[in-house]
């Protein structure tokens, strides 16, 4: 099972020289051969998309409409709602599920949690919202001796539970043009190979859209891969399937039990990435403790600012993590260091905390 989240936006959507973006040729092309992808698309960023990029918008529906492709259930903010609360989480979810009925005419039936953050309390909510599987990272703390590439179930819950296989999913995601690689190249072959040879029900391979035309540029034959992947795939008796797909066919295995969270970012895959340093606790606490006050001014402009800043990547830019991880922190990140980034954000949550007490103050 091939997924692809889409995320981002201008630099992450560049036109192909034919002028079709990535993703036409990648998700909706190939998924006419007996593939298949599942999407995840932030809600503000086809708030974006409605207002500056009608034609990419289309381009999700598409893929959301191809009978090949799931549309992933998100928070609306791909924030960190969840650690807010779990109204707010809640609430979030919900919107991003209207959105996603309303734009693109799908009804999603298995979550993500930004970034893939999961434990036992993601679960519950996740099935309360009627969500009947959710994705996580395949990490070996949940797992311990056992395999990802199985279907289970979350501790003491009905709801399904779907590891991604990282070590699979990076090959494509961060290793594919690395010519210091010992399997370099990596061709669709050899990869369909490497998934004939996996024991299990399945392949759960979760990839960033931007892997596709962003890290790695058309020269890189990154298009070519994906577009003889699924011959490759056919070829070595395999098929490709939906997460609802999945879920129907195989029973779970066991249970995941996550007393702690879990995440597929940096190596640590926890919350570190966001929470790991003073400075980022200190702006995701100004924050979230916001929340009450905000909500009981009532003012929808307020509640979405406040939402805005609840957006992970804020809390992203601030990691101040070195070796690899660091690396790709600052890749992502607009700011020169994490300090200039923890700046302007605090910057901002001081003059939201002013115009939230102003709004709220009596008369």
């Amino acid at each position: 099972m091939t997924l692809v989240r889409l995320e981002g936006f201008s630099r992450k959507f560049p036109r192909a020289a034919t002028g079709r973006r990535p993703i036409s040729s990648c998700a909706c092309s190939t998924g006419t051969r007996a593939s298949g992808c599942l999407t995840a698309s932030r809600g503000w960023l086809l708030e974006q998309a409605e207002r500056w990029d009608p034609d990419l918008l289309e381009l999700f529906a598409q893929v959301a409409r191809h009978k090949r492709c799931e549309v992933l259930g998100q928070t609306y903010f791909h924030s960190l709602a969840y650690l807010i609360s779990r109204s707010e989480f809640t609430e979030q979810v919900e919107a991003h599920r209207r959105l996603i009925k309303d734009l693109l005419g799908a009804e999603p039936r298995v979550f993500e949690n930004t970034e893939l953050i999961y434990d036992n309390g993601v679960a519950e909510l996740a099935e309360r919202l009627g969500f009947k599987a959710v994705v996580t990272e395949g990490v070996e703390r949940l797992l311990g001796w056992r395999s990802p590439n199985y279907v289970y179930r979350a501790r003491g819950l009905g709801i399904k539970v779907l590891l991604r296989n990282y070590r699979l999913s990076d090959d494509v995601g961060f290793r594919f043009a690395s010519r210091d690689w010992d399997q370099y190249p990596l061709t669709a072959g050899k990869y369909a190979s490497w998934l004939a040879a996996t024991p299990g029900q399945l392949v759960l391979v979760f990839i960033d859209y931007e892997t596709i035309g962003e890290h790695y540029p058309r020269e890189t034959g990154i298009f070519e891969f994906f577009e003889w992947l699924p011959k490759e795939v056919e070829a070595r008796g395999l098929r490709f399937a939906t997460p609802s797909e999945v879920i129907e066919r195989y029973e779970p295995v066991g249970e995941i039990d996550a007393p702690e969270p879990v995440s597929w970012a940096d190596l640590e895959r926890d919350l570190s990435a966001w929470l790991g340093n003073s400075m980022q606790r200190l702006a995701f606490e100004r924050e979230s403790r916001l929340e009450a006050l905000v909500k009981a001014v009532g003012d929808p402009k307020l509640l979405r600012m406040w939402r805005l800043l609840s957006i992970s990547d804020h809390y992203y830019y601030m990691s101040t993590k070195g070796g690899g991880p660091g690396e790709v922190h600052s890749y992502f990140s607009p700011y020169p260091t994490p300090y200039h980034a923890f700046y302007a954000f605090i910057s901002a949550i001081f003059d939201f905390e002013e115009r939230v007490l102003e709004a709220a103050a009596p008369g």
